[in-house]
Protein backbone atom coordinates (compact mmCIF):
# COMPACT_ATOMS: atom_id res chain seq x y z
CA UNK A 1 0.00 0.00 0.00
CA UNK A 2 1.56 3.54 -0.88
CA UNK A 3 1.40 6.06 2.06
CA UNK A 4 -1.35 8.31 2.86
CA UNK A 5 -2.87 10.84 5.17
CA UNK A 6 -4.47 8.27 7.75
CA UNK A 7 -2.56 9.63 10.58
CA UNK A 8 -2.08 12.89 9.39
CA UNK A 9 -6.26 13.01 10.04
CA UNK A 10 -6.21 11.94 13.48
CA UNK A 11 -4.87 14.66 14.84
CA UNK A 12 -6.64 18.57 15.14
CA UNK A 13 -4.08 21.34 13.62
CA UNK A 14 -1.04 21.19 11.54
CA UNK A 15 1.05 18.36 11.44
CA UNK A 16 4.73 18.12 9.76
CA UNK A 17 6.47 14.94 9.17
CA UNK A 18 10.44 14.19 9.72
CA UNK A 19 12.58 12.30 8.16
CA UNK A 20 16.48 11.89 8.18
CA UNK A 21 19.51 10.55 5.68
CA UNK A 22 22.41 9.99 6.07
CA UNK A 23 22.97 8.13 9.57
CA UNK A 24 24.92 5.04 8.25
CA UNK A 25 27.28 6.86 5.53
CA UNK A 26 31.61 7.03 6.09
CA UNK A 27 31.30 10.59 5.01
CA UNK A 28 29.44 14.04 5.48
CA UNK A 29 26.44 15.24 7.48
CA UNK A 30 23.29 14.25 8.62
CA UNK A 31 19.95 15.83 6.83
CA UNK A 32 16.64 15.97 7.94
CA UNK A 33 13.89 17.57 6.44
CA UNK A 34 10.21 18.48 8.07
CA UNK A 35 7.61 18.70 5.33
CA UNK A 36 3.58 19.94 5.90
CA UNK A 37 1.75 19.19 2.80
CA UNK A 38 -1.07 20.44 1.37
CA UNK A 39 -3.95 18.03 2.11
CA UNK A 40 -4.78 18.57 -1.70
CA UNK A 41 -1.74 17.45 -3.34
CA UNK A 42 -0.78 18.54 -6.92
CA UNK A 43 0.10 15.99 -9.94
CA UNK A 44 2.23 13.83 -9.76
CA UNK A 45 2.33 14.17 -5.72
CA UNK A 46 -1.15 12.72 -5.46
CA UNK A 47 0.08 9.73 -7.53
CA UNK A 48 4.14 9.01 -7.41
CA UNK A 49 5.07 10.24 -3.88
CA UNK A 50 6.43 7.07 -1.69
CA UNK A 51 9.47 6.35 0.03
CA UNK A 52 12.66 7.56 -1.03
CA UNK A 53 13.59 4.48 -1.11
CA UNK A 54 11.20 3.48 -3.43
CA UNK A 55 11.81 6.00 -5.82
CA UNK A 56 14.43 6.31 -9.15
CA UNK A 57 17.02 9.21 -8.24
CA UNK A 58 15.51 11.02 -11.22
CA UNK A 59 12.07 10.75 -10.01
CA UNK A 60 12.81 11.90 -6.53
CA UNK A 61 14.70 15.32 -8.05
CA UNK A 62 11.64 15.82 -9.31
CA UNK A 63 9.26 14.64 -7.08
CA UNK A 64 11.49 17.37 -4.44
CA UNK A 65 11.52 20.53 -6.30
CA UNK A 66 7.70 19.98 -6.65
CA UNK A 67 7.33 19.60 -3.27
CA UNK A 68 9.38 22.21 -2.45
CA UNK A 69 7.04 24.21 -4.50
CA UNK A 70 4.26 23.17 -2.99
CA UNK A 71 4.80 23.01 0.77
CA UNK A 72 6.61 23.84 4.09
CA UNK A 73 9.86 22.72 3.82
CA UNK A 74 12.53 22.99 6.73
CA UNK A 75 15.82 21.44 6.49
CA UNK A 76 18.40 20.85 8.42
CA UNK A 77 21.48 19.42 8.91
CA UNK A 78 24.33 17.83 11.67
CA UNK A 79 28.18 18.25 10.85
CA UNK A 80 30.64 15.83 10.75
CA UNK A 81 32.56 17.29 13.82
CA UNK A 82 28.92 17.20 15.74
CA UNK A 83 28.49 13.61 14.54
CA UNK A 84 32.04 12.35 16.02
CA UNK A 85 31.36 14.62 19.05
CA UNK A 86 27.76 13.46 20.09
CA UNK A 87 27.24 10.17 18.51
CA UNK A 88 25.03 9.31 15.19
CA UNK A 89 21.77 9.39 16.88
CA UNK A 90 22.21 12.42 19.04
CA UNK A 91 23.50 14.46 15.86
CA UNK A 92 20.55 13.36 14.40
CA UNK A 93 17.98 14.57 16.90
CA UNK A 94 20.11 18.13 16.09
CA UNK A 95 19.67 17.80 12.60
CA UNK A 96 15.51 17.00 13.18
CA UNK A 97 15.65 19.71 15.72
CA UNK A 98 16.67 22.47 13.13
CA UNK A 99 14.33 21.22 10.42
CA UNK A 100 11.43 21.79 12.28
CA UNK A 101 13.06 25.19 13.28
CA UNK A 102 13.36 26.40 9.86
CA UNK A 103 10.01 24.59 9.24
CA UNK A 104 8.26 26.72 11.88
CA UNK A 105 9.69 30.20 11.02
CA UNK A 106 7.43 29.79 7.82
CA UNK A 107 4.39 28.10 10.07
CA UNK A 108 2.93 26.84 12.83
CA UNK A 109 3.51 23.26 13.35
CA UNK A 110 0.87 21.23 16.28
CA UNK A 111 2.23 17.75 15.61
CA UNK A 112 5.33 15.75 14.18
CA UNK A 113 5.21 12.38 12.54
CA UNK A 114 8.57 11.25 12.83
CA UNK A 115 10.21 7.89 10.84
CA UNK A 116 11.26 5.31 13.32
CA UNK A 117 10.95 4.48 16.82
CA UNK A 118 13.14 7.12 18.20
CA UNK A 119 11.80 9.58 19.48
CA UNK A 120 13.86 13.32 18.94
CA UNK A 121 13.35 16.25 21.57
CA UNK A 122 11.31 18.27 19.43
CA UNK A 123 8.75 21.35 21.18
CA UNK A 124 5.83 19.93 19.88
CA UNK A 125 3.69 17.08 20.39
CA UNK A 126 5.85 13.80 18.49
CA UNK A 127 4.35 10.58 17.34
CA UNK A 128 6.91 7.61 15.69
CA UNK A 129 6.15 5.72 12.64
CA UNK A 130 7.85 2.72 12.43
CA UNK A 131 8.53 2.81 8.24
CA UNK A 132 6.85 5.92 8.63
CA UNK A 133 8.24 7.37 5.19
CA UNK A 134 6.31 4.02 3.30
CA UNK A 135 3.15 4.94 5.38
CA UNK A 136 2.70 8.91 5.76
CA UNK A 137 2.64 10.94 3.03
CA UNK A 138 3.93 13.76 4.52
CA UNK A 139 7.18 11.43 6.10
CA UNK A 140 7.86 10.29 2.61
CA UNK A 141 7.51 14.04 1.19
CA UNK A 142 10.08 14.86 4.16
CA UNK A 143 12.05 11.26 2.96
CA UNK A 144 12.53 12.46 -0.66
CA UNK A 145 13.42 15.89 0.15
CA UNK A 146 16.06 15.13 2.93
CA UNK A 147 17.64 12.49 0.57
CA UNK A 148 18.34 14.97 -2.57
CA UNK A 149 19.60 17.81 -0.64
CA UNK A 150 22.31 15.36 1.16
CA UNK A 151 22.65 14.07 -2.31
CA UNK A 152 23.34 16.95 -3.93
CA UNK A 153 25.60 18.16 -1.33
CA UNK A 154 27.80 14.93 -1.54
CA UNK A 155 28.16 15.16 -5.46
CA UNK A 156 29.07 19.24 -4.90
CA UNK A 157 31.99 17.39 -2.41
CA UNK A 158 32.99 15.10 -5.14
CA UNK A 159 34.12 17.54 -7.32
CA UNK A 160 36.61 19.38 -4.22
CA UNK A 161 37.50 15.52 -3.06
CA UNK A 162 38.04 13.55 -6.28
CA UNK A 163 38.01 9.32 -6.14
CA UNK A 164 35.79 8.65 -3.66
CA UNK A 165 32.58 8.28 -5.85
CA UNK A 166 30.63 10.39 -3.83
CA UNK A 167 28.72 11.53 -6.52
CA UNK A 168 27.73 8.01 -6.77
CA UNK A 169 27.65 6.52 -2.95
CA UNK A 170 26.46 9.38 -1.46
CA UNK A 171 29.46 8.72 1.27
CA UNK A 172 28.58 5.27 2.17
CA UNK A 173 31.21 2.31 2.65
CA UNK A 174 31.04 0.92 -0.98
CA UNK A 175 34.19 -0.98 -1.70
CA UNK A 176 34.91 2.23 -4.27
CA UNK A 177 34.60 4.21 -1.28
CA UNK A 178 36.88 2.02 1.05
CA UNK A 179 39.53 1.26 -1.67
CA UNK A 180 39.75 5.02 -2.10
CA UNK A 181 40.47 5.90 1.68
CA UNK A 182 43.31 3.32 1.17
CA UNK A 183 44.73 4.67 -1.97
CA UNK A 184 43.82 8.61 -1.06
CA UNK A 185 43.09 8.71 2.57
CA UNK A 186 40.74 11.02 5.13
CA UNK A 187 39.22 14.03 4.04
CA UNK A 188 37.66 16.72 6.71
CA UNK A 189 34.57 14.89 5.55
CA UNK A 190 34.85 11.50 6.95
CA UNK A 191 33.65 10.92 9.99
CA UNK A 192 36.40 9.49 12.31
CA UNK A 193 34.30 7.95 15.04
CA UNK A 194 33.13 5.53 12.55
CA UNK A 195 34.79 2.36 13.05
CA UNK A 196 36.06 2.00 9.57
CA UNK A 197 38.00 5.47 9.29
CA UNK A 198 38.72 5.43 13.16
CA UNK A 199 40.69 1.70 12.60
CA UNK A 200 42.73 3.78 9.66
CA UNK A 201 43.21 6.41 12.05
CA UNK A 202 44.50 4.15 14.51
CA UNK A 203 47.21 2.17 12.29
CA UNK A 204 48.78 5.10 11.12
Amino acid sequence: MPPDFSFEQTFAGTVCGIDEVGRGPLAGPVFAAAVVLPRDLPPPLDRELDDSKRLSAKKRERLADIINGCAFVGIGQASVAEIDQVNILQATFLAMGRALDALRSQTTVDQALVDGNQRPPLPCPVQCIVKGDSRSLSIAAASVVAKVTRDRLMTELATVFPGYGWERNAGYGTAEHRDALGRLGITPHHRRSFAPIADLIGNR
